[in-house]
């Protein structure tokens, strides 16, 4: 992405960035460093400028002391002066208390150019959405101008996400709103286009004759890290599945498009989030599991359960692991399952996808395997990034004729290509963002669609009274899940080679 830039730098406009929620984690930890990243590679217009906006009493100084240390923190090398010196000179911070609409008229006296492009970056929690519309709007800095992104998750169900839409939309054109899933600007995602579209032997290759099934996994290590009160309310259903996951299945699922145009892409993605087959109360005990962390010890440290974490609510029924058999019921994929997986405190932080695909209907090499490994792609997105692929080969040696063994063709993309092009997904979304591009975001019908499937499953769970299955920090989640897939005759993806590599 950084050499297109270089290439054709007219295509960087001009901005005035306004953070709302600027003191919080997302703008400390993603959003700011992020940003920084972009100076360094000298891929912000120079007439931009970065105005932070919260309730905290912050004067100019006051801020800039506070991106410093969040640019320390998040950093491994160490801030150059130079390039900080220029950042440095985009910043300025405003006290605004969103509630009163007034106040926005703040931010439009300091706006330098009328005719510079305005994106409101809105790092605050969705309830939050309709007051600072409300106060852009008062203040006409929703103008044509204008640009607005909002993060997940966006709303709780269907019914509140379409509320945050509608109210969303009496403000703003849909070419205006980015709704940001910042796994799709991974560059494992990015690239899954050009895997699919772009190489002959994955286009004629990736539907149900020949793709046995599909394992996607988003693996968290962490537990609440003191949002419990938060957490508790939304679950790791609403939390991660109803985003992350399902764009991941949405792009590793979707027909090929006939360009590689934003609504073309958004259209396809939409079809497969159509196509799910529903899940409901008579068959959710069959397609689900759901499960929640208990203490453990690991590497020496007592780890609290998710109801011994503070403030934690001891009767709470609230999972912090999903486990789904997922089917799309479409012509090309009818007959594939999708297993779909993610927890809090699982003994890694790791998402992957994994396409394994059918084995031959004749197996020629009896004498060396009675069962013959299948063929698989492993596409890691986080971390250690890369994709690699599974094939059986003979193995060398005079009295080896037929012996065959299972060997990995490893693409890992931090030692092929340069680190400096390996951009952190939010440096792409923020980018694109400025550009003007909404491919990597996603579309009011897509979140709606996804939020449809997501609360029929969740009203199941409460006409069953699913059970709430046990699993101990540190391990790979209930029993239940592993039980699940294995009564399919399938395994989870071995996690054990990445660890003995990558802890």
């Amino acid at each position: 992405m950084q050499k297109r830039i270089m290439k054709n730098k007219n295509i960087l406009q001009a901005c005035n960035l306004i953070i709302f929620g600027t003191n919080g984690d997302l703008a400390k930890k993603k959003l700011l460093p992020s940003l920084y990243q972009l100076e360094k590679k000298n891929m912000l217009h120079n007439d931009t400028k970065i105005i932070g906006v919260g309730r905290v009493q912050f004067s100019k100084e006051d801020y800039i002391k506070m991106v410093y240390q969040s640019l320390k923190i998040s950093n491994k090398k160490n801030i150059k002066e130079v390039i900080w010196k220029k950042f440095n000179n985009r910043l300025s911070f405003y006290n605004i208390d969103i509630n009163f609409p007034s106040q926005f008229l703040k931010l439009k006296n300091i706006i330098e150019e009328k005719e510079k492009i305005i994106i409101n970056y809105l790092a605050t929690p969705p309830d939050t959405f309709k007051i600072i519309c409300d106060g852009l709007n008062y203040s006409n800095l929703n103008n044509k101008n204008s640009r607005i992104i909002i993060e997940k998750p966006l709303g709780k169900s269907f019914i509140t996400c379409k509320k945050i839409n509608n109210h969303i939309k009496k403000y703003f054109t849909e070419k205006q709103i980015f709704r940001i899933d910042h796994y799709l600007g991974k560059e494992t995602i990015l690239n899954l286009l050009s895997l699919r579209f772009a190489n002959t032997l994955f286009i004629n290759n990736w539907d149900n004759k020949t793709i046995d099934h599909i394992q996607i996994t988003i693996a968290e290590s962490i537990g609440i890290e003191g949002r419990w009160k938060y957490f508790d309310k939304i679950g790791q259903m609403r939390d991660m599945v109803q985003n992350h996951l399902l764009q991941i299945l949405t792009i590793i699922a979707m027909d090929p498009p006939e360009s590689l145009d934003e609504d073309q892409l958004r259209e396809k993605k939409i079809s497969v989030l159509k196509s799910l087959r529903p899940i409901n109360y008579k068959n959710v005990l069959k397609k689900t599991v759901k499960g929640q962390y208990t203490s453990n010890i690991i590497q020496n440290k007592n780890i609290k359960g998710y109801l011994e974490e503070n403030e934690a609510n001891k009767k709470s029924n609230t999972e912090t692991f999903v486990c789904i058999k997922a089917n799309i019921d479409n012509w090309r994929w009818y007959g594939v399952p999708f297993y779909l997986r993610t927890g809090k405190r699982l003994p890694i932080k790791y998402s992957e996808i994994v396409i394994y695909f059918k084995k031959p209907k004749i197996n020629l090499f009896k004498k060396s395997l009675i069962k013959l490994p299948q063929n698989k792609i492993t596409i890691r997105l986080q971390s250690n990034e890369g994709i690699d692929i599974q094939i059986l080969n003979k193995t060398p040696g005079l009295n080896n004729k037929d012996k065959l063994q299972a060997i990995k063709l490893n693409c890992t993309y931090s030692e092929i290509f340069n680190y400096s092009y390996l951009s952190d997904s939010y440096e792409n979304l923020l980018l694109e963002s400025m550009i003007g591009i909404q491919k990597l975001f996603v579309k009011k019908e897509e979140i709606e669609e996804a939020w449809k499937w997501i609360d029929l499953i969740i009203e199941a769970w409460k006409i069953k009274k699913q059970k709430i299955y046990l699993y101990p920090a540190g391990s790979w989640g209930p029993n239940k899940s592993l039980l699940m897939i294995n009564k399919d005759k399938r395994n989870w993806n071995n996690f054990n080679n990445y660890q003995k590599n990558n802890l």
